[in-house]
Formats: structure tokens, sequence, C-alpha cells
């Protein structure tokens, strides 16, 4: 198998350390140390100007001279040298730099000069680079402390990586304090070159690492961000720690959308769709790795309390309610069987109150009790000690309760040297405890929300919904011609034939030049009817007095209509195009909302969903989704709003359509995937009753887009490629569809690999494993499309699906080429489906822009050999492996 491209950067096999110093305190004085005292088994080579030896070691002037291969250059000399730096070793053929120069500060046009000067030169010489960062790297199994820090780092299975490096080496020192260790430490600096998403990617496929800690302070790639999170995120816990959570920017955004949501808002559902969590501070980070790495995983988010103190139960309850977690009535059966082993008449109402005295016994069966109530989903036990208590007899029962069954119990050990026995128990058992009530349910706070994320990761909504499709061509034909006449937004007409176009129904709109024309129009449609300026670039008509609601004669249309075109002239001038005339909406039950898009700077497209009408931004209802969506997405997007309770049945009025209104979201992520022009969308007010929705008012700003980007390009999620699916006949005429992996597949997935011979599992995998592995089956089935494919070949199957070919590809580093892998279960190779299956992964390879597929084939696989040949394959032997073949195609 090859080995990962930045292995040179995070286990290289020698080091030469440029700026190497016997000055105490110099970044080339405590790296060179590091590297030394911590056990590193590569070659270390000090490489230094004017000395002939630092700290007793035989030193280097240059690369160039110490003979022998180097796989990492760590640069600790003046940013000014960095260029000349580079060059040498890109000639002396180093592949990985860290650059780690403390004078390299400040973003003005000169230091983006030398920056620019420094990858140029990395490129010209193909070399992978860190920083510019002051702190390095460090690694914990291989002993590897290239690190700018005097502290010591314990090795364990959190991988830290920081944007910045003070912060690393206060996390470090807060770590080593509460003697916690890391696979990985990595501060990417500027990063120039690798960044967060790269090393995400490294780290998914570390076997060291068993949680990542992410410390973010700008985000500038966010696809890569998003995906490299995702798909670590399937395999492994993800903490983000992110600062600047405020914007201190005034808003004045031109649309409702644009102006009520925060860029912190967008990263925030950003990270719920990646499936990780986030956390607020450095004590959290640590608490909820720790109780995430040691398998505590909750169903739902419904909490019961346990406690000998009642006081102490209080404040478990005052924080969750502060924290909205559900603390379920508990059931008759659970009560009576509390009732025979509790005496007294304490609460029995969650918090459950078993006396302060109570024996170890008294607490396992009460937990053990509560544990078996449907109603509830996890457990707190506070434990405060007291006479006739006993803290570590309870500790032992609670842990063998703990392991035996599949609810998490939380443990809230109150107290000091007391109970200090029993805590070291409960960490050696890998349970969590905590020192107070409010800190256990902020964790189990955390575990619901981090497993409710999981959820959002796993949803891979398309594109294009399964119900009518949209009119694409119309939509485009307009959005084309206003930005062809030099416009950005659309006018209200315009913006309602794009909504009409993806089948969300509007209000009839009608023109008027003049107060009789607004008369001929209103005895059309009916009365009342509502009048609203018209005017080029008018984006909140209510601002210029431009919107007359509920006239019930035509004598008001005609008097209304020639004071707004009074106002419209004095206002607008040439701006004003006449007036718009629609029936007015003042159904009964109606509710007012708002359905919108804006436009994040990192993030693209994000839809918005809130209480509409004028008072929009008084009332600041708002919650953000990243597109695409599906129903699920659409319905928790209405869901974390303060209007969805309006919703639903409210003070007599019957509950809305609420799939009308999740049909109207999804019509709009459509809108924003297939139309990239599209910048904000505003529909305000979107009026929902009993019997369905209408877009009242609606505008839309649009830009030109690059003709040559990618599809989906513009979104930070990629659809599920729904373009790809196709129905085809093998020799035999049996039908088989060929389409993109899903989540949902993972146990077909599995089954498929089941069926293989041993064979054709070792030809494949290289290995004769008879199932894979959770990690890798999540790694194979919840991909992301941006980067890569994989395409399964399905057949019909006692009523169900069954997969019978997989064959995938992952864009390389250079976003140019691709490396592919493919197997057919054994009972269908020979009829054709391997050559289908292939053409097909080749076509989407092509819809990504890429130019070539290459793979590894072992040399004793002489049937794979021939298929590749007979699709054009270039066959020759593998550079690295005697017991490979190389295979290339070109696209």
């Amino acid at each position: 198998m090859k080995k990962h491209y930045l292995t040179p950067l995070f286990d290289p096999r020698s080091v030469a350390v440029i700026g190497a110093s016997d000055r105490a305190g110099s970044v080339g004085a405590v790296v060179f140390a590091n590297l030394l005292e911590s056990g590193y088994s590569g070659k270390v080579y000090p490489v230094n100007l004017r000395h002939a030896k630092v700290q007793g070691a035989s030193a280097f002037k240059h690369v160039r001279d110490i003979g022998a291969p180097v796989e990492l250059a760590l640069i600790t000399t003046p940013a000014k040298t960095l260029a000349d730096v580079i060059d040498e070793c890109g000639r002396a053929g180093i592949k990985a730099v860290v650059i780690m120069s403390c004078d390299f500060v400040g973003t003005d046009a000169k230091t983006q000069k030398l920056l620019d000067r420094i990858l140029a030169r990395a490129r010209q010489y193909g070399i992978r680079l860190i920083g510019p960062t002051v702190f390095g790297m460090a690694r914990g199994a291989s002993k590897f402390a290239a690190a700018n820090y005097l502290g010591k780092i314990k090795s364990g299975s959190m991988a830290l990586v920081s944007q910045s490096s003070s912060v690393a080496s206060a996390i470090l020192d807060w770590a080593e304090s509460h003697d916690i260790g890391f696979s990985s430490v990595v501060s990417l600096g500027v990063a120039a070159d690798v960044d967060v998403g790269e090393t995400l990617d490294y780290l998914v496929a570390d076997n060291k690492t068993k949680s990542i800690l992410l410390y973010i302070e700008d985000v500038h790639d966010a696809r890569t961000l998003m995906s490299a999170l995702r798909a670590a995120a399937r395999s492994k816990p993800v903490l983000v720690l992110k600062v600047g959570r405020y914007d201190d920017e005034v808003k004045l955004g031109r649309t409702h959308s644009e102006r009520l949501i925060g860029r912190d808002d967008v990263f925030d559902n950003a990270l719920r769709r990646a499936g990780v969590l986030r956390v607020r501070s450095i004590n959290q980070i640590f608490t909820a790795a720790r109780v995430l790495t040691n398998n505590y995983r909750v169903k739902g988010r419904r909490l019961a309390i346990l406690t000998n103190g009642i006081g102490a139960g209080l404040m478990a309850v005052d924080r969750a309610r502060d924290l909205n977690v559900p603390l379920p009535k508990l059931s008759p059966e659970t009560v009576a069987r509390l009732d025979a082993i509790i005496p007294g008449q304490t609460s029995r109402d969650n918090p459950v109150d078993i006396l302060g005295n109570a024996p170890a016994a008294r607490f396992e069966a009460a937990t053990s009790i509560m544990l078996d109530d449907p109603e509830v989903d996890g457990v707190l036990v506070i434990f405060t000690p007291q006479a006739g208590t006993d803290h570590m007899e309870t500790a032992k029962l609670l842990v063998a309760l703990r392991k035996a069954h599949d609810k998490p119990i939380l443990f809230a050990w109150i107290g000091g040297k007391k109970v200090e026995a029993s805590r070291t128990l409960l960490t050696k058992s890998g349970c969590a405890y905590f020192h107070s009530p409010e800190q256990a349910i902020e964790v189990f706070y955390s575990l619901a929300a981090w497993q409710h994320n999981q959820q959002l990761l796993l949803q891979t909504p398309g594109p294009i919904g399964e119900w009518e499709a949209p009119d694409l061509e119309t939509a485009r034909l307009i959005i084309d011609g206003v930005i062809a006449s030099g416009r950005s937004v659309l006018d209200e007409i315009e913006s309602k034939a794009v909504l009409r176009a993806f089948n969300i129904p509007v209000t009839l709109t009608m023109r008027a030049a003049s107060a009789d024309e607004a008369v001929n129009a209103a005895m059309g449609m009916g009365l009342p009817v509502v009048l609203k300026i018209d005017g080029e670039g008018v984006l909140h008509k209510t601002d210029i007095d431009g919107v007359a609601l509920g006239l019930n004669s035509l004598v008001q249309v005609a008097s209304e209509a020639n004071k707004m075109l009074a106002r419209g002239r004095d206002r607008l001038g040439d701006q004003l195009k006449g007036l718009t005339v629609q029936p007015m909406h003042g159904k009964k039950n109606a509710r007012e909302l708002m359905v919108g898009v804006a436009h994040d700077r990192a993030f693209g497209p994000v839809i918005t969903f809130g209480a509409g009408g004028i008072a929009v931004e008084v009332f600041n209802d708002v919650a953000v989704a990243l597109p695409p969506l599906n129903e699920y997405l659409a319905e928790n997007l209405i869901r974390r709003t303060k209007v969805k309770k309006m919703l639903d049945t409210f003070r007599n009025q019957p509950a809305v359509d609420i799939d009308a209104v999740k049909a109207v979201l999804l019509r709009v992520s459509e809108m924003v995937c297939e139309l990239p022009q599209i910048q904000h969308l505003d529909i305000n007010p979107l009026v929902a009753d009993e019997n369905g929705v209408v877009a009242v008012d609606a505008r839309i700003i649009v830009a030109p887009v690059d003709p040559d980007a990618r599809r989906y390009a513009h979104m930070a999620i990629h659809p599920y490629p729904s373009q790809l699916v196709q129905v085809t006949q093998l020799k035999t005429g049996m039908p088989v569809t060929i389409r993109p992996i899903r989540p949902e597949d993972a146990e077909l997935v599995m089954a498929f690999v089941g069926n293989l011979s041993e064979e054709t599992r070792y030809n494949r995998y290289m290995s004769t494993l008879k199932s894979l592995p959770q990690i890798q089956l999540a790694r194979f089935t919840q991909i992301d499309y941006a980067r890569e494919m994989a395409l399964v070949a399905a057949v019909e199957s006692g009523g169900g699906e069954a997969i019978v070919a997989v064959a995938r590809f992952v864009v390389n580093p250079d976003y140019d080429s691709c490396e592919f892998a493919i197997v057919i279960d054994d009972a269908w190779q020979g009829k054709g489906l391997g050559n289908r299956l292939m053409n097909a992964l080749f076509d989407a390879a092509r819809g990504m822009r890429l130019t070539m597929v290459e793979g590894e084939v072992l040399t004793s696989n002489k049937t794979m050999l021939s298929f590749m040949r007979s699709l054009g394959f270039e066959v020759t032997q593998h550079p690295e492996d005697d017991g490979l073949k190389w295979v290339v195609k070109s696209l």
C-alpha cells in the first residue's frame, strides 16, 4: 500500500535542522535539543554556517554537505534567508519543509511578496511545506518532537491541529498539568501550503490518532475544510475550538437574509453538517474528548439524574434547563421499582434522591432501574461523600454496571481527597467523572449534540429532488438576461418567474405604468389588491413608502397609484419603472415566514429560514443551513426557529401545511445548487396556512460566474451526483443499476465483501480480511463526491438490492489525476460488468476535469492486467514494489 504523500512531513526517517544552534532560548537551539532528547530514532543533522559542532553534534554548513538522504528540513533561520534555503533544500532532493522562523510576522505587502517567493521556490522543486509557524510539530508514537516548546509532550491518542503557535503551546501546557497526551501536535501557522484539510486527511489514516482537536481562527478554503472535516468525523470524534464568534463590522447587507445572519452562524451550521462537535473553551476540549474517546454514545437527549444529595441534584437540573436538556418523567413502573429499594418519601420525580447515607448497592440498583426506563437515554449519578457512604465500593459497582449497559452513565464525583481514590478507579476503568453536576450536564449535552451532528453528516441530498423537475432553461435565461443588461438585481416579476420555474407557488403579479393600468389590473384579478413600487435596484419597498396593502375599491387603487407614482418620481427619478399589482393575501390563519439565501465569503450559499414580514429584522428569528438540503435537513432547519411553534396548532389556528413549507426550502436548495449566479435571495413574506404556501414578495441578486468552473464548485458541500445514475443491461440481458455509493450502503458493502472469494479479496485489498473494519467501512461508503467517487453496480435481490461490484477513484493532490480500484463479485465476473463500470468511472472522472487515471495491480493478477490493457491502460513496473504493476490511462 502506498504511503500517504505527507509521510515525509509527519513521519520522516531523517531530519535536517537548518539553523540548529547553541544559543539558549533560540528556536534553533530548542528544536534541535527536543529532537535529541525526545528519543526520536531517525537521523538528525544540524546545519549551521558558522559552527562545526552544535550541542555536541557535528554540524554541516549546508544541507548538500550531509551526503545522505534527508526527508524533512526544519528551517529556523531568519525570514530573509528562506527563499535561498528552500532553493538549497530543493537542490538536495528534500521534499518536505517546516518553516519555523520566529521573525516571519505581519501581513503587509513586503511579507506577502517574500511568502510568494518562498512558495514559488517550493513548487519549483515539488516541496511541501508547513508554516511559517513558530511552534512546529510533534508526533507522540515516533517520539518526533520538532517543536519550539520547552515542556514535555506526553504520547496519547488525541491529535491537536492549531492555526496558532501560542494557542498550541497554551493547550500543551494545560494538558501537561492534567496528564493528557497527544498522538500529534501540528501548528500550521500561516498555512501557506499544507493546510488544515490536508493535515486532517493524514490524521484520518493514522491509527495512533483516536480523536482530533482543531483550533481555528479563520477559514481560508471552506470546501477543502468541509471535505476533510466530514472525512475525519466519519471515523473519529473531531472537536473544534474557534475564536472570533462575534462580527465586528456593521451589517449593511442588501437583503434581510444577508443582514440577519452572522459569519459564526454559518460556521456553526457547517460544523454540524460536518459531524463534528464545537467546544467553547480549553477545559471543554479535554472533557469532551475524554468522553468521546472512551466510547460514550447516546441515542437521545433525555437524561435521568440520581443523587444522594438533593441540593447537588437541583444544581444539575438548573444547568439542564439552561441547555434545554430534557429531564423525562419516569414511568410508573420505574417509580414503583425505586420505591421498593429507597426508604422514605424522597423525590422520585427526576432527580431521584436516594438519601445521603445511601450504600453502594442502592446506588447500583437505582441506577440500573433508571437505565431500564425506555424514556431515559442516559443517567447522571451524583455522589457526595457523606456518613455511611462508601465511595470505592460505589465506584466499583457502577463501573461494572456501565460495562454491562449500552446507555451511558456519567459520574459527578463531588468532593476532594475523600473521593480521590475512587476517581482514580473511574479514570482507569475508562469512565468519565466530573467535579460538578453542571460540568456533567454540559458534557451530556455535548454528547447528544455530537450524536445529532453525526446524523446530519450522513445526509447526502441530491441537487434535484424526485418531484417535478424545475425549468432550468427558463431560470437561466432570465438570470443571464439580467446579467447581460449590466444589472445585478432582478425585479419582483423576474424574481417570481425564477421561483415559478422551480415550482414555488407565487402570487399573480402584474405591471402598471399608470393609475389606469393599475385599476385595470385590479379589476382583472379582483379586490382587494396590493400596490408596490417597481424601481431599478429597490430592495426594500417599505423603506421608501412603496407598499399599499388591502386596497378594497378601484377608487382607492387609482388614488394610491397616483400618489405612489409621484413619490417614486421624486425618490427614484429615471430608475422608476412603475408599479406592480397583486391580490391581497390576508387569510385568517396565515403565518408570515421568510426563506432566503445569503452568500458567505468562505462557505458560499447559505439558506435562511425564520419569521417573516416587515419586522423580520426586529424579531431576528432565523436559522441557517448549508445546501444541499433533504427533508430531514429542511425539517431540522425549521425546528431551530422560534416561529416553529406558531406553525403547529396555535391559538385555535390549525397547523400550517408543513410539507409545503419544507418543499419551498428544498426547491430553494435546488435553485442554489444549479444556479451559482444567485448571490442573495429573499422570499418575504412566504405566507403559509393549512392549505399551502405562496410567495408574496421576492427579490434575487445575481453575479456573473466563471463559465469554466467545475459543477458545484460554489458550494461547501457537494450534492449527491444523481446525474451519474444509469441503468444498463449486461450480455445476459440482466439489468444493473450503476450509481454513486451512499452512506446507507454500508450493510450492502459489508455483505458484498463477505461474498468475495479469498483470492478476489486479496487481489483488491492485498489482504485476506473477511470483513471490513467499521472505520474502513465508513471510509468506503461515506465519501466526499468533490474529491472521490465510488460507483456501485446494484441488482435486485430478495425484494431489495445487492451490490455486485464497486469501482472507485480518489483525486490525487495534483487535482489532475486520480487513483482507482475495482472489485467484482466472483459470480458476476466475465459478464461485461467490469467494462461498463470502468467506463462509467471514466465519465465521472472526466466530469471532474481529471485527465489521467492510475492504479496498482498485483503482478500475479494476470486477469486484471489483461483487462487493464483492453481498456487502454499502459502497464509498467511499479517504481517501489516488485510485486506490483503500475497502470496508467489518459482520459
